[in-house]
């Protein structure tokens, strides 16, 4: 059974940083692509970051580039999302997803994933 555990959130201020964990079991991060989303109350989800499980690629929003990096773990079998210089709009529910098919990278942020979990409040605010 797939299962993603999420956890990391917490309350941070604008330009800092959090770590967002997703801890899977019943399959393995290097052989599924693994995503994270986020959404707000009124706005639709939004995909932030994906990393494919064969070779490791990894894709961004505009958003997300050049302040938050995916990576994952293969010994934990857990995938990261570290995020840098944050700011009141990435204020989100944080969800991870995951999903055996090899071409859901390439669209991530409109592809339906097979699992989510449960995911994890991230607050920027002074």
């Amino acid at each position: 059974q797939v299962q993603l555990v999420e956890s990391g959130g917490g309350l941070v201020q604008p330009g800092g940083s959090l770590k967002l964990s997703c801890a899977a079991s019943g399959f393995s991060v290097a052989s599924y692509a693994v995503a994270w989303f986020r959404q707000t109350p009124g706005k639709g989800r939004e995909g932030v970051s994906c990393i494919s499980g064969d070779y490791g690629n990894t894709y961004y929003s505009d958003s997300a580039k050049g302040r938050f990096t995916i990576s994952r773990d293969h010994a934990r079998n857990t995938v990261y999302l570290q995020m840098n210089n944050l700011k009141p709009e990435d204020t989100a529910m944080y969800y991870c997803a995951a999903d055996p098919d090899p071409l859901l990278p390439l669209q991530f942020a409109h592809a339906n994933f097979a699992s989510w979990g449960q995911g994890t409040q991230v607050t920027v605010s002074w």
